[in-house]
């Protein structure tokens, strides 16, 4: 089977995360940067990659200071966002939701509105070229007190391509409650709310990304693993935390190579998302950095099938749970489930038929 020809939904993958090597380079020439460690385009990946698989969420972000070094101008953050279309494109993706923070692309002197105008120009443009579906989600960081500003910002863009707000950045020390203000804005414009939450700290920042805080969807939510208790025999129990997830069908942004890269998961075997997945969570995969992880959709998806012994009919059902939870209208996600996802499995099944 040519995984590459699955049509898979993404709705956790970062700006700042998922440049390709070589347009790296080539923005950091055009725009005089000086910080790259290497201007060979292998090199420089592998850079990213080492730099990044350290096994810690904070050494883990460290490489986003070079991406966002470069992510300064409107024709970088144009060509950044055009590119990540057609990337999507080549990887089977038949709909995408993008994060970023825009403060982190204020240092050459635009406006956080200029900076989501420029991605927008780019998505555009890259929609109309390779025909893939998009949505923007902006993202407040833990540590700043600008969150209510991020929302105000989503907000004030609602109407030309972000369907969302998110918390990003190091969980220990930064409570999701504390940013409880952008969250109360957010909810009164009767927005889209996903949340950062149980990556590398554990059930506190859970709950309280849900009950103080409103999220509609959990980005990782790896460490919802301690609310489960599981016996010898394989039989468990929920915990009420878990129980109310699986109950109210929260989505959990799953992103397999990355949770092993920041230290969500000591090793793949051990992953939670096989637990949460068979037991009628509504869990969907993803790529979170795809330069950072040296990943895309396709290997995640091998990766899960492979790890997890899953077969076609789930691989169509995690794409319907992406597809069910994204943060696009109504109309256009029933439009995606029964002219898209569900035709395309039938091809592919009819293929290995």
């Amino acid at each position: 089977m040519d995984f590459r020809k699955l049509p898979k939904v993404l709705l956790h993958e970062h700006l700042d995360g998922g440049l390709r090597p070589s347009t790296v380079i080539e923005i950091a020439k055009e725009d005089g940067y000086q910080g790259l460690p290497t201007e060979d385009a292998e090199e420089l990946a592998t850079w990213f990659h080492r730099g990044a698989q350290k096994g810690n969420l904070p050494e883990y972000l460290e490489g986003f200071a070079q991406t966002c070094g470069i992510m300064q101008t409107k024709h970088s953050l144009e060509r950044v966002a055009y590119e990540f279309l057609q990337d999507m494109k080549e990887d089977g993706v038949v709909y995408a939701e993008i994060r970023f923070a825009p403060l982190l692309h204020t240092d050459g002197g635009l406006s956080q509105d200029e900076v989501v105008n420029a991605v927008l120009v780019g998505l555009r443009r890259g929609e109309k070229d390779f025909g893939v579906q998009w949505g923007v989600i902006i993202c407040a960081l833990r540590h700043l007190d600008s969150s209510l500003e991020a929302a105000e910002l989503a907000i004030r863009w609602r109407e030309a391509g972000v369907v969302g707000f998110d918390l990003a950045g190091g969980e220990s020390g930064f409570p999701p409650k504390h940013h409880i203000d952008a969250f109360h804005a957010i909810q009164r414009a009767n927005f889209n709310i996903t949340i950062h939450a149980g990556e590398a700290f554990g059930l506190e920042s859970i709950w309280q990304a849900l009950q103080y805080c409103g999220a509609h969807r959990l980005g990782h939510a790896t460490r919802l693993r301690d609310d489960i208790r599981v016996a010898e025999d394989g039989s468990f129990q929920l915990g009420t935390l878990a129980q109310y997830i699986l109950d109210h069908r929260i989505p959990l942004e799953m992103c397999l190579y990355s949770n092993l890269h920041t230290g969500a998961c000591k090793k793949l075997e051990d992953h939670p998302f096989d637990l949460f997945f068979k037991n009628g969570f509504r869990v969907c995969l993803n790529t979170d950095d795809r330069l950072m992880s040296d990943t895309t959709m396709t290997k995640e998806t091998i990766l899960a099938t492979e790890l997890f012994d899953l077969n076609l009919a789930d691989l169509e059902r995690l794409n319907m749970n992406a597809t069910k939870s994204a943060f696009t209208s109504f109309d256009r996600r029933v439009d995606l489930i029964f002219n898209t996802i569900k035709p395309g499995y039938a091809a592919i099944r009819g293929e290995s038929e």
